[in-house]
């Protein structure tokens, strides 16, 4: 942006875009990790019931935080 218009955006929505990508991506971030943890504890649910195996269990937990960090990457 031109410092017209963050000049303009700031004083419409009285904070910077930096500081307005920078909770966006935060708020990404947080939901994500979050989602991880979801699919971890039902796993581990699933897991204890005996309806997957531990290598199902450890290779779903994975995959969320191949995803995690795949996302990271992109949002950082």
């Amino acid at each position: 942006m031109t410092s017209l218009q963050e000049a303009a955006f700031q004083a419409g929505s009285g904070l910077s875009a930096d500081a307005l990508l920078f909770a966006i991506a935060g708020s990404v971030a947080v939901l994500a990790t979050l989602w991880v943890a979801w699919v971890a504890l039902g796993s581990f649910r699933a897991w204890r019931t005996g309806d997957i195996e531990i290598y199902d269990l450890l290779w779903q937990v994975v995959r969320a935080a191949i995803v995690l960090m795949i996302l990271g990457y992109y949002i950082r």
